[in-house]
């Protein structure tokens, strides 16, 4: 129902789609893998008319279209769920839905609020979502959001003839395994009214829900598999080239770290909205992960560590100087860096260029009299760019048009390059192809290895247990068990899971 031939995209410097063949069939869920880099996001642009391709064609039941605007796509029957997903916060699920396309709830220039909360419970059925269309979103789950944009997809069956292709692009990556089951089993049931094209890096989960997978490397098609009879590891090397080292976490390069030296201390602290005190030190070159269930307080403790909130109560020491002014400044001037979950919104700048983000918070060593060193930048820039393999046209690119895992690198050598001592890392691998975590497992050993202290939240339990020196079980704010993770003595996810439940 649903063809791309030979397309082809570039960009200044870069071949970024290479005769890309692709196509979908009527209640088929096609997976589409690749490394960050690897041109999917640009797939799924031109898919969706978000970008026009430089040659080849886009074909629907085998008539030729062209979509100038994603407006042109969704009336040829394509939406698309977004990774960081497109809702407005402070409007209503309802207001969410039908944004843009209000015009059938609309009599003599006023809206009937009442009609459009009934079509639009219409579509929260569809996605057996419970919730009242007249929620403002903000208040929402990501999981519930989640939903609400597939909704918001739907609707479009109201709207446009023949069936839908709906593009996931990463739905599952800040889910639990309960909400990761729960979306499937609605993907699943939606067969009958449209076809998928389910974009992620967890191997495990295209495979388990799609019917055939799409290897994309460099650019250009590389494999087209039956995912009944694939297997990851074969995938694995596919989208990389090579075979994946067997020391996937490095541990091999774990190194005792410096008891007699403390970089951080919180001593009986109380986070905002959290009853329990909090008390752990950080040792120079430990690896410390934060384990528990989503909600349970880790973030918190992060945010607070970085002058985001004050603590209630209690005290944060950097290098034995007791923190008395809260704000990111502060903690930036003390040597601590942070890597958020969201790195679009919190992580990079959007709009400045990878020079300008990796600058972004040391400044004061790149300008004389208010005047900007620019050829020190970008000799910075360059550096970093070598040494995380940035795949990226130049220094001079702007940030926000990499892909997921190029801009979390960028994010990282901000915080490299500017001497932080203490560096939080908030779902580091989140969205990264395997490729690119191995590149962000080295750097972690790397930081260790020169006495950086790290704490870390983990997109896995593995990745937490095969990184750390310690791991702390986080649970309603307060820290309920201690492990030692020195290799060979390491715990088992169970032995965390029972004390995170």
């Amino acid at each position: 129902m649903f063809e791309l031939k030979n397309v082809e995209k570039r960009y200044p410097g870069v071949h970024v789609l290479k005769g890309v063949d692709f196509h979908i069939n009527d209640g088929e869920i096609v997976g589409l893998v690749g490394e960050n880099g690897a041109g999917k996001s640009t797939l799924m642009k031109i898919i969706y008319g978000a970008v026009q391709p430089d040659a080849g064609s886009v074909l629907i039941d085998g008539k030729p279209l062209y979509f100038r605007t994603p407006r042109d796509a969704m009336r040829a029957g394509i939406g698309m769920v977004y990774q960081e997903q497109s809702l407005i916060p402070n409007l209503t699920v309802m207001e969410n839905i039908f944004l843009g396309f209000e015009a059938p709830f609309v009599r003599m220039g006023a809206i009937n609020w009442r009609k459009m909360a009934q079509a639009a419970q219409h579509q929260l059925n569809k996605v057996k979502l419970d919730i009242d269309p007249a929620i403002i979103t903000s208040r929402l789950t990501f999981a519930q959001r989640q939903l609400v944009e597939l909704a918001k997809v739907l609707a479009l069956e109201e709207r446009v003839e023949g069936r839908l292709v709906i593009l996931l692009d990463e739905p599952t990556s800040v889910l639990s395994r309960k909400e990761i089951e729960l979306l499937f089993d609605v993907v699943r049931e939606l067969r009958r009214r449209a076809s998928f094209i389910f974009v992620s890096h967890r191997l495990d989960e295209i495979l388990a829900l799609s019917d055939r997978v799409y290897v994309l490397k460099d650019g250009a098609i590389v494999d087209v598999v039956n995912s009944r009879q694939a297997q990851a590891e074969s995938i694995q090397k596919k989208m990389v080239g090579r075979d994946i080292n067997e020391q996937y976490y490095r541990e091999d390069r774990q190194l005792a770290y410096r008891d007699d030296k403390i970089l951080l201390e919180l001593d009986r602290v109380v986070c905002k909205g959290r009853p329990h005190e909090i008390s752990f030190k950080l040792h120079a070159g430990e690896v410390l992960a934060l384990v528990g269930v989503e909600g349970a307080g880790r973030e918190k403790i992060l945010r607070s560590i970085f002058g985001m909130t004050r603590p209630e109560k209690g005290s944060i020491r950097v290098d034995g100087e007791t923190m008395r002014a809260f704000s990111v400044s502060n903690s930036v001037a003390h040597g601590v860096g942070y890597i958020p979950r969201e790195r679009k919104v919190e992580g990079i700048a959007g709009g400045m260029n990878v020079y300008e983000n990796m600058t972004l918070s040391q400044l004061k060593g790149y300008s004389t009299g208010g005047v900007l060193k620019l050829g020190a930048e970008h000799e910075l820039a360059r550096e970093w760019i070598r040494k995380l393999s940035i795949k990226v046209p130049s220094e001079n690119a702007d940030c926000g048009n990499l892909s997921g895992g190029n801009q979390q690198k960028v994010v990282l050598a901000k915080w490299r390059s500017s001497g932080s001592r203490i560096i939080m890392l908030d779902h580091p691998t989140r969205g990264l192809d395997i490729g690119a975590k191995e590149d962000v497992y080295d750097m972690v050993r790397e930081m260790s290895e020169k006495g950086v202290g790290v704490i870390l939240i983990a997109d896995t339990l593995e990745e937490a247990i095969g990184l750390s020196h310690t791991i702390a079980v986080v649970k309603d704010g307060e820290i309920k068990q201690w492990f030692n993770c020195q290799p060979g003595s390491k715990p088992s996810p169970f032995d965390l899971i029972r004390h995170m439940v």
